[in-house]
């Protein structure tokens, strides 16, 4: 009898071990997906009242990296991105303004990491969360 529950005590402690694994790798999968989708097309990133949104896509061709964002708001005010990268050893940051529907493309040498954010009706008002892109 004794062995019947020892064996069923240690089956049961396999399936509990087997379950809690389970969500740990399955939120690595997630993570690496999320890291290996970011090159290419990203978006659409929100204001934090989501009246402005951006996406756009970014790619890599020889030594630059292209970052080509589209923005959207319909209001009165103005709409934000911020762009984050990390090249030569630094951080870089800059913004675009824009009223109604804009694109733009930029450009970089050495790029390794690009973050982006999108804000509403002021440069550092309304903001979204933080994203990489690259």
């Amino acid at each position: 009898m004794r062995k019947v529950l020892a064996a069923a005590a240690f089956a049961g402690s396999i399936a509990v071990t087997g379950l809690a694994v389970a969500p740990a790798a399955q939120a690595a999968t997630a993570t690496a997906t999320q890291a290996s989708s970011s090159m290419g097309n990203w978006g659409k990133y929100y204001s934090s009242n989501n009246k402005a949104y951006t996406y756009g896509k970014t790619y890599k061709s020889g030594k630059k990296v292209y970052t080509r964002w589209y923005g959207k708001e319909y209001s009165p005010k103005y709409g934000y991105v911020w762009f984050k990268y990390y090249s030569g050893g630094k951080w870089h940051k800059f913004y675009r303004q824009w009223n109604g529907s804009y694109n733009e493309t930029w450009s970089g040498k050495g790029i390794s990491k690009i973050y982006t954010y999108t804000c509403w009706g002021g440069k550092n008002k309304y903001c979204g969360s933080v994203h990489r892109i690259y």
